[in-house]
């Protein structure tokens, strides 16, 4: 499992997520995004309508009838409905979960120390590949 860290310095998850959600897409990947904030989740699912250069995201809420056929799943918990294989933790906490391939672990600075004990935690797990990712101005640089 590759776990991407993004600390946020000057966007917010929902600026943030349609570009990840866009490249998950386009590797034929489907993506679960999870959040315990609901707020959080709306704004989300506004920038995927929204806020994408070529076209909107099409997505849908968890708990629906068609959850299965959504490519991109909003959801409070970590559980692939979509069958999501790519997750994205838009609010910053780190949950267990099983059978996905690839995370996405954003988080805001005052989720750092949570993300380092995760990004410790994680160094210790056979198998988990963790890549960090920083803001500086509008991109997006590989760091420490």
């Amino acid at each position: 499992m590759r776990v991407d860290f993004y600390q946020l310095s000057r966007d917010p998850a929902e600026l943030v997520l349609p570009a990840l959600a866009q490249g998950t897409l386009k590797a034929g990947e489907r993506l679960l995004v999870v959040s315990e904030d609901a707020g959080q989740l709306e704004r989300i699912s506004e920038a995927l309508w929204t806020k994408v250069l070529e076209s909107f995201l099409a997505h849908g809420m968890a708990g629906g009838e068609h959850d299965a056929r959504q490519p991109i799943l909003l959801s409070h918990e970590p559980v692939p409905g979509n069958g999501a294989r790519y997750l994205a933790l838009a609010d910053g906490v780190w949950r267990e979960f099983e059978g996905v391939e690839r995370v996405f672990l954003l988080f805001p600075p005052e989720r750092i120390d949570d993300a380092r004990g995760t990004w410790r935690m994680l160094g210790k797990r056979e198998g988990a590949e963790r890549k960090y990712w920083r803001q500086e101005g509008g991109k997006w640089l590989e760091g420490p």
